[in-house]
């Protein structure tokens, strides 16, 4: 069993002003990978409250994944990547190297993302875009290879060589 949270972060999405379709994208592409969806939140564009969410799922919500949604832009609201560098213990480079040469044979905006991935104890915080349709690209991009990693994170699996 995985479980994971959601933090969608938009000022507009926080005051209802905005649908949380990227959000509601996670969860339907989680749960169809056997995801348990432990929470779900809509935060404002603010470092220190996405920070604090942060910090309280990997530290007390046994979650083993958290994906956010925007704030990865050049927005100077978008601060997502900094909150989660705030949070994070180690890096994972190559998971939004990965998305981001994914979604550059899409678009070339791909090269404006500012997300980052990193792990806190047992968590792997992962930023992905703010449009559903991104987020789709992305998430589905990377999922397998997330999975084999959050097996050797928990201990359930030991190395990454193949046999």
């Amino acid at each position: 069993m995985r479980y994971a949270a959601i933090i969608t972060c938009s000022d507009k999405g926080y005051a209802g002003e905005r649908e949380d379709a990227a959000g509601a994208a996670i969860r339907r592409i989680l749960e169809g990978h056997d995801y348990t969806i432990v929470e779900q939140l809509i935060l404002p564009d603010e470092r220190e409250q996405i920070t604090t969410a942060l910090v309280r799922l990997c530290d007390t919500a046994g979650v083993h994944l958290i994906c956010t949604t925007g704030g990865t832009g050049f927005s100077p609201r978008d601060i997502t990547p900094e909150a989660t560098l705030d949070a994070v213990e180690r890096l994972c480079p190559g998971i939004p190297e990965a998305m981001r040469a994914s979604s550059l044979s899409i678009t070339p905006r791909a090269m404006l993302s500012r997300a980052v991935a990193g792990i806190r104890g047992r968590t792997l915080i992962i930023n992905l875009p703010g449009s559903p349709k991104a987020v789709e690209e992305c998430l589905t991009y990377v999922l397998e290879a997330l999975g084999h990693g959050l097996d050797i994170l928990l201990g359930r699996d030991a190395e990454c060589a193949r046999k």
